[in-house]
This record gives structure tokens, C-alpha cells and sequence, in this order.
């Protein structure tokens, strides 16, 4: 089993209720990008994940996080 660790990236949950609305203003600036992921950015992880091209691929996190690194 794979998994991704996605965060922080922009989706429509940011603005209605995933973010208070004072903290979407800023929401993933704190990263490497200084933005939040989009969508599209983050797709492609999926999608190899779900491909041939990952058969043998087991037991893996892909972090997807703007550039940054875990706590």
C-alpha cells in the first residue's frame, strides 16, 4: 500500500469551511513556494500511483507539500 501526505494545497473546502475565513488570506504561505499547491500539481502523484508504471511501488509516502519538509 502507497499513500500521499498532500498539504497544504488549494481546493474549494478552503473556502467553505476548511479554513476560517482570516486564515485563507494566508493560506500556504508559510512553504518553500510561499503558495499553496493547486490541484493539477498535485494530480500527476495519483495517477502514477495508479499506473503500471508504479506495480512494484509499495509501501511509500509521497509527501507533496510546496517544498515543505515534515516537522
Amino acid at each position: 500500500m502507497n499513500a500521499v501526505a498532500p498539504g497544504p494545497y488549494w481546493t474549494a473546502l478552503q473556502v467553505t469551511g476548511g479554513q476560517p475565513p482570516e486564515k485563507v488570506v494566508t493560506f500556504g504561505q508559510d512553504t518553500p513556494l510561499g503558495r499553496p499547491g493547486q490541484p493539477a500539481e498535485i494530480a500527476p502523484v495519483y495517477v502514477l500511483l495508479a499506473s503500471a508504471e508504479a506495480s512494484d511501488v509499495t509501501g511509500q509516502v509521497y509527501g507533496a507539500s510546496s517544498g515543505r519538509g515534515q516537522p
